[in-house]
């Protein structure tokens, strides 16, 4: 028999698989997953409540400190100071922006800020009561919590209840 050249047969090698696009998409998906979780945590804003004790050596904090905005529709904004029974500044709307509510704020804590200087506890300015009604939009709060940043006011809480009084004040207005 004849020598025949024998066949040489090649290692056949398995299929290869192109992971390209797979690290491609899971450096995709780590990136999808950090921003999403980045903008998945909640924003709050600082909120600080003084303590009564601490304010003008009184036992409750005092009514002249207290500074209440009441927001209505139509960008209505009614400010009184102290309590609305006995108000020590009655109740008057202003407009939004520098000549307006900024003014008071400015002027009124300016005031509060002397006033608790000449009584040995510097620093203690107004605290503000916001008090949105249902009818109000939430432009008007985010521009009077604006305000509370610029005037550099630190106290202040956003209030929902109404007392009857309040109530009749803006339904007069």
């Amino acid at each position: 028999m004849q020598q025949l050249p024998k066949k040489v047969r090649s290692k056949k090698l398995g299929p290869k698989i192109d992971l390209t696009a797979m690290v491609s998409v899971s450096f995709l998906l780590i990136i999808f997953f950090m921003v999403a979780t980045e903008l998945a945590k909640p924003k709050t804003l600082d909120l600080s409540i003084p303590d009564c004790r601490d304010t003008c050596g009184l036992g409750s904090c005092g009514e002249n400190r207290s500074v209440t905005i009441l927001l209505d529709d139509n960008n209505k904004l009614v400010v009184y100071i102290g309590l609305l029974a006995y108000p020590i500044m009655a109740p008057k709307e202003l407009n939004y922006g520098k000549e307006g509510i900024r003014k008071e704020l400015l002027i009124r804590n300016k005031s509060m800020l002397e006033y608790s200087s000449r009584r040995g506890k510097p620093g203690i300015g107004i605290t503000v009561i916001i008090k949105p009604t249902k009818k109000s939009n939430y432009g008007n709060l985010v521009d009077i919590l604006d305000e509370m940043k610029i005037t550099g006011i630190n106290s202040y809480a956003i209030a929902n209840d109404f007392t009857p009084e309040e109530t009749k004040l803006l339904a007069s207005n």
